[in-house]
């Protein structure tokens, strides 16, 4: 039985990682005797620190990061919040704490993106309680942070791809959490859009100390944006470090299946690119 994270949760201490996965094994069931799309993957990340998750398509990313989010349960192994079993934290203490962004979002009803962002106030709302003007306040100042107030009473229906990519960051960031987790977030931005997502991610990690976990393919914009880059291969992951470390020939070729994958750091900045 879970119990409110708020009697759980332990005092922070600098040394603990804030999320930690321990050889976690998932698979969907859907198929009979279906494989793992999750192998014995473990990470650790710290608080306070912005993180890439890398790897080709059908990889496990996806999977990986909606068990981190409490939204699959894995088949064995372990996931800890700051130090406590996030199956022992309820729904609710998960919310405050941990806000998912999936790659797209979708919406048959012509809600406004104000009324969607404001959904992330949720977990802080009590039984029959409506939002209040300070709920209101935070969902228009994530709105802001994302560049995309001028959305707020715009119908979702209407939206952009990346527009709505827009809304679903500023609805994660109204959940007021300690950590993202956000899969291919920039993937229907734009330049501009998606390097203001960085430079946003990257404020919210100096200012308020709150970690990142981003899937992406963009892998041009992991140095020297990124502190820490996870690999991952066939459900597992493979390789991490500084990106430095990470974006390198032989492991990008393992990673991606690809031998014609180079990389090369020039005026401390790591470019990668497949020959043709």
């Amino acid at each position: 039985m879970t119990r409110a994270a708020d009697e759980i949760l332990p005092a922070t201490t600098e040394a603990r990682s804030l999320l930690e996965a321990r050889a976690l094994h998932f698979a969907y069931p859907a198929a009979k005797n279906a494989a793992d799309v999750v192998r014995g993957a473990s990470l650790a990340i710290g608080r306070g620190c912005l993180a890439a998750l890398i790897g080709a398509n059908g990889s496990g990313k996806s999977s990986l990061v909606r068990l981190l989010a409490g939204i699959l349960k894995p088949q064995s192994g372990e996931i800890f919040f700051d130090g406590v079993p996030l199956s022992a934290i309820d729904p609710r203490g998960r919310a405050k704490r941990i806000a998912y962004v999936p790659q797209t979002i979708n919406s048959v009803f012509p809600f406004t993106a104000l009324e969607v962002v404001l959904t992330g106030r949720s977990p802080y709302a009590g039984r029959f309680r409506f939002e209040t003007a300070g709920d209101e306040e935070i969902a228009r100042d994530a709105l802001a942070a994302v560049d995309a107030s001028h959305l707020a009473p715009r119908p979702v229906t209407e939206l952009s791809g990346g527009e709505r990519q827009m809304v679903a960051l500023a609805r994660a960031l109204a959940q007021q959490p300690q950590c993202l987790l956000l899969d291919e977030p920039s993937s229907a931005l734009d330049l501009k859009h998606r390097t203001a997502l960085l430079r946003h991610l990257r404020r919210l990690r100096d200012e308020k100390a709150i970690t990142a976990l981003v899937v992406t393919h963009d892998l041009g914009l992991l140095d020297p944006a990124f502190d820490t880059v996870f690999a991952m291969r066939c459900g597992e992951v493979v390789a991490h470090g500084a990106p430095a470390d990470v974006l390198q020939d032989k492991i990008l070729a393992d990673v991606y299946g690809d031998e014609h994958v180079r990389a090369r750091r020039v005026f401390n900045r790591t470019f990668v690119w497949s020959e043709l």
